[in-house]
């Protein structure tokens, strides 16, 4: 390539406390305007701002599941702007010392495969209000029910290099990570999941471009289509003879254009300093680890275990695509050999996840005897005990409606696979004698005849003959 992309992303999460992070004021949605916006979050004179607790323990949760390091002692500044819908004239954020510093998030790249996106800090902050530019008679109007929302920045490293890898990243931190854990409810229609993707370009091998930072990106289609934009346009101004400014750009999803708001501020243009209303925060060890204990294994994690266990990327997303699935298929992985793992994992995402939308119920209330069941079902497939189809739909049909263990339903059905070679041979020898045609098309270079005398096989034993033998049996007495 001629150009290279570098993408960062900063993501702010809303936390899904009932108040805000300085008030008690309540965070619910969809309230009408100005009802949810109380002294503390405008900072009238006289008043002060007290941290959430459950806000501080959301943060923490969150540094734990990208294996990120919780700074013991954090501070809360102000960062000074003026804007119309923030009146107190500043944002209570956090910048020297966040919350939360370095981790990971786990995404297959479709061009590097498997790769780890380093994050820069988690941060908590408190929201802005919102301007509304209705008809107000040529004005604009303010709604502050959202100031004061408590927040967590989570901001990325340079380490995407593509559109794909960034809405990839984007997905794996918002459905393996923050919903999984319960620290927010990802709702991006209503705001609660904003990307803000920094992008530059440059020539491989050179520094790191002007970046622009494109806002408020609440879908992972925006996301795309305004990254893919942005890119073109830089790569054409600077073919064009033209440089790059440092600038805070909008995507228009009507016209799929970004266009620039503002120029950049950095850090010294906002001012920061220590808020004098607010004490460092202190995170014990003992809270740390109170919190650790009482947090589910992150579908990260799992997703890694899935791996491991040598299942695609693609088979991996599929299983941690909700935690119960997760959770299911690797109790049933527990339990079975490791070579069964690519037949059971092809079991729970077919014909277990088509009983569970047809009943419309949970896959964890199945937890109490299924993993195992399933486990032991697929032993008898690799001992030759039963054929893969019969598993797959007759054992497993009755294994879901609780009619018996897995060999109590193999002997009430009559489904032992014939594995007697000497039986088998029988059968082999009357079907090729009774099939010349094929046998002679087989024996031309038409594998799909292979195929069919395998199929008449099967017939003849009334599908009960190990394909195992049939196949080497056939191929044996073909080749002569």
């Amino acid at each position: 390539m001629e150009w290279e992309i570098v993408i960062g992303i900063e993501t702010h999460a809303q936390l899904s406390t009932r108040s805000k992070i300085f008030s008690p004021a309540s965070t619910a949605f969809g309230a009408a305007p100005n009802t949810q916006a109380s002294e503390i979050d405008m900072a009238l004179p006289g008043t002060l701002p007290v941290l959430n607790k459950g806000a501080v323990e959301r943060a923490i949760r969150f540094g734990l599941a990208v294996d990120g390091t919780i700074n013991p002692r954090s501070i809360f500044a102000r960062k000074n702007y003026f804007y119309p819908d923030l009146p107190k004239g500043y944002q209570i954020s956090q910048y020297e010392i966040p919350i939360v510093q370095g981790g990971h998030i786990a995404i297959v790249s479709p061009t590097r495969g498997d790769i780890k996106v380093r994050l820069t800090r988690a941060h908590l902050e408190e929201d802005a209000g919102k301007s509304l530019h209705e008809d107000f008679a040529g004005m604009s109007g303010i709604d502050l029910n959202r100031a004061g929302t408590p927040l967590l920045e989570i901001v990325s490293e340079p380490d995407m290099f593509s559109a794909e890898e960034a809405v990839a990243y984007a997905k794996a931190l918002y459905k393996r990570i923050v919903q999984e854990i319960e620290i927010c409810d990802g709702n991006m229609q209503e705001g609660s999941f904003r990307c803000d993707a920094n992008v530059s370009v440059r020539r491989p091998g050179a520094p790191l471009g002007t970046r622009r930072e494109i806002k408020n990106l609440n879908s992972f289609r925006f996301l795309q289509q305004a990254i893919e934009y942005e890119v073109r346009w830089q790569i054409d101004s600077l073919e064009d003879g033209g440089k790059i400014q440092q600038a805070t750009v909008l995507f228009d999803p009507d016209t799929g254009e970004t266009r620039m708001m503002r120029t950049k501020e950095d850090a010294h243009d906002y001012r920061y300093f220590p808020d004098p209303d607010l004490l460092p925060l202190v995170v014990s060890e003992e809270w740390k680890e109170q919190i650790r204990k009482s947090m589910p294994e992150s579908l990260q994690t799992q997703h890694q275990k899935m791996l491991a266990y040598g299942l695609s990327a693609q088979q991996a997303d599929q299983l941690t695509a909700s935690r119960s699935t997760s959770t299911f298929a690797l109790s049933t992985f527990a339990s079975a050999s490791r070579e069964d793992v690519p037949m059971l994992s092809n079991w729970i995402l077919g014909p277990v996840s088509a009983k569970v939308n047809q009943e419309g119920i949970d896959l964890g209330q199945r937890m109490d005897d299924l993993p195992e069941a399933l486990a032991w079902l697929s032993r008898r497939v690799s001992d030759g005990t039963i054929s893969n189809t019969a598993a797959s739909s007759v054992v497993l049909d009755a294994l879901w409606a609780r009619q018996g263990s897995v060999d109590e339903i193999i002997e009430r059905n009559g489904l032992k696979q014939i594995s007697d070679s000497g039986a088998i041979e029988k059968i082999v020898d009357e079907v090729i004698a009774a099939n010349a045609q094929q046998v002679a098309d087989y024996r031309s270079g038409k594998e799909k005849a292979f195929n069919s005398l395998v199929g008449q096989v099967m017939k003849v034993s009334k599908g009960k003959a190990n394909p195992a033998l049939i196949n080497e049996l056939l191929k044996k007495k073909l080749a002569r």
